[in-house]
């Protein structure tokens, strides 16, 4: 029997590491075969995959474009090449990917919402109108002004400023996740006022034109522990919720500000160190119901990934009391996804069920005991121009060297990201290089603190030993990479909050 081609669309690291864990996690409720593809990727992954020896089917597209993605999807559809494909990166949903190859007859075998149903990430203003429609709670107060309208923005500013302590300016359209700023204290309205506009001048020009308004979401700022759920949907409504994880989407320790910008992610670690059952139950009823029912009503319903980020407030005996959703992104996190499924025994049969319609009779098999923990190697400052950094100004095209034999010895996985080759050579090619992806389990004697700990000091181990390395132009003996070294402390945190309520 020919294995189940499960397609992961895109050209970054969730993507190659899902089609990785598709094709070498065995099931031991839900067996079957199955092969991970990954759709397009970017150019250093085949040739990894291959000093890997992994697993891993590629499919090429003439280019980037969602023409070129739509070609390659309806002839591996029409020619046995794939079975399931799951669209990864926002902007191509938004663009017409799905409607492209739904209208050649693959609508069933393809996983994402249509353009119709796109608004939920793409335009955040309308996804609080949906929300609210749909019961879903959402931050205390917010507000829709134009964005060239500093005296509208600096009144809701004052106003949420006084009421809630903080506000948040929102462009409201894509922006892969860099889009919001806080502003904790009146003296810093002008200047995140100022840093918005001027960096999302040229997409309010394109979106909006020059001369309609720029809509701006200001909401009020929102307390508590943020904590995202994914959330599978199949073409008839059934639903399961995949085990949390927690991102570190600032660049550096430390809360956001003007001088550390919420970026594409840094790190994430699963299950987020309060997941409970209590927590997945609140979710289940406070999100993932009303907003299938609504989607249903709506008519934009289809099998998909729903990704809500959320606040959770807990209750003196740290139960959790409410969730507000601060925004819902209709595909994978990135880098969530990954430490994700690094803990899935059965993703190739989840995304099976999903276009068959069954999915309520596939529960996530999920490696309990396990916690896993992704870092992210991003481009450190410094070259030709002095350039600063991810996620400023990069340096690219410098050499990547790697002890591949320490990483196999200590059970690390790489995972290529913004990575070329050429002539045998994996060169660095900007922003997140690479991914360090491990998992550790927790004995019944152990409190999982420490195994975090030991499980974080094992990467950071790798990095400081230079195990892998971008060789700066300037000095050779250098390493160009950077990263957060705080992911995964949380789980300390925790045990301390929860050991001060038991007393």
């Amino acid at each position: 029997m020919k294995p189940v081609k499960i397609g992961f669309v895109g050209t970054d690291g969730r993507t190659l590491l899902a089609a990785l864990e598709t094709s070498r996690a065995t099931s031991e409720l839900y067996p079957g075969d199955y092969r991970g593809v990954v759709v397009r990727g970017t150019p250093a992954m085949p040739a990894w995959a291959g000093r890997m020896n992994w697993p891993v089917d590629f499919l090429a597209t003439a280019n980037n474009s969602v023409p070129a993605y739509a070609e390659s999807l309806i002839r591996a559809f029409q020619d046995g090449a794939l079975d399931v494909a799951l669209v990864m990166p926002e902007a191509l949903i938004f663009d017409g990917l799905v409607d492209l190859v739904s209208e050649a007859g693959h609508g069933g075998k393809i996983i994402g919402l249509s353009q119709k149903g796109a608004f939920v990430e793409a335009d955040k203003i309308a996804c609080k109108h949906l929300c609210r429609e749909a019961g879903i709670p959402v931050a205390p107060a917010w507000t829709e002004v134009d964005a060239r309208d500093y005296r509208a923005v600096l009144g809701s500013c004052l106003e949420y400023l006084h009421e809630y302590g903080g506000a948040v300016l929102k462009y409201p359209y894509s922006a892969g996740g860099k889009g919001a700023r806080i502003i904790l204290n009146t003296w810093e309205i002008r200047e995140v006022y100022d840093l918005l506009m001027n960096d999302y001048k040229e997409p309010y020009t394109q979106v909006c034109g020059k001369k309609s308004p720029w809509p701006l979401l200001i909401e009020a700022r929102m307390a508590g522990v943020e904590i995202s759920f994914t959330i599978l949907v199949d073409k008839n409504g059934h639903h399961q919720l995949l085990p949390t994880a927690m991102d570190y989407p600032e660049r550096f320790e430390g809360p956001p500000g003007l001088d550390n910008p919420i970026t594409g992610g840094m790190g994430s670690i699963s299950p987020h160190p309060l997941e409970s059952p209590a927590l997945m139950q609140l979710a289940e009823e406070t999100i993932a119901r009303p907003l299938i029912k609504i989607m249903r009503e709506r008519g934009i319903l289809r099998q998909g990934v729903l990704y809500p980020g959320c606040f959770v407030s807990f209750a003196g005996d740290f139960q959790p009391k409410a969730i507000r959703v601060c925004e819902i992104n209709i595909r994978p996190g990135e880098p969530e996804f990954q430490p994700i499924v690094k803990r899935l025994r059965n993703l190739g049969a989840l995304m099976q069920a999903m276009v068959a319609g069954n999915l309520q009779e596939v529960t996530p098999e999920v490696r309990r005991e396990q916690i896993s923990l992704c870092l992210a190697l991003v481009t450190g400052p410094g070259g030709p121009k002095q350039q600063k950094g991810y996620p400023w100004s990069l340096t690219k095209g410098e050499v990547l060297e790697i002890d591949f034999d320490y990483f196999d010895k200590k059970r690390v996985t790489i995972i290529p990201s913004a990575m070329d080759h050429a002539e045998g050579v994996f060169k660095a090619d900007g922003s997140r290089v690479a991914y360090l992806v491990a998992n550790a389990t927790v004995k019944p004697d152990q409190k999982r603190g420490q195994v975090v700990e030991t499980l974080r000091q094992r990467l950071l181990a790798a990095f400081d030993n230079g195990k892998i390395r971008v060789i700066p132009r300037e000095n050779d003996q250098g390493n160009r990479l950077a990263l957060r070294r705080d992911i995964g402390l949380h789980y300390q945190k925790a045990e301390i909050l929860i050991a001060g309520v038991k007393g």
